[in-house]
């Protein structure tokens, strides 16, 4: 998974200069998404429905494609990807085992404060 993760963030940040987003930002992206990719016993609800983290994880990313240079930092990506559906206007938000629910914008922050450039292999 590790391994996995760390392509991805390679990809990524190659990717990022063409799309106007510096490598350091597309980390912090990618840092967000694998961090509800690997969720544990939780669940992200969109339009209602409860979804696993890593089926989450790849609509985020299929959002962030759609979105392409409106993207060009991770709150960018918070605002316009991870928080509120395109379609119903509708918050994201992530449901964790205890009961207890978040608005995604608000996981997607307090994780962002945690982000420690270069360590993106390692998601609390």
């Amino acid at each position: 998974m590790h391994r996995l993760l760390g392509l991805l963030v390679l990809l990524v940040a190659g990717a990022a200069p063409a799309f106007g987003t510096s490598v350091v930002e597309a980390e912090k992206i990618e840092y967000l998404i694998a961090s509800v990719a690997t969720l544990q016993n939780a669940q992200f609800i969109r339009n209602g429905t409860a979804y696993d983290g890593k089926a989450a994880a790849d609509h985020l990313r299929m959002k962030l494609s759609k979105a392409g240079s409106k993207i060009s930092t991770a709150e960018d990506f918070i605002r316009l990807c991870g928080s509120v559906s395109s379609m119903s206007g509708l918050p994201y938000s992530i449901r964790f085992e205890d009961g207890t629910t978040i608005e995604s914008a608000v996981y997607f922050r307090q994780k962002l404060a945690l982000f420690v450039p270069g360590a993106s292999r390692s998601i609390p």
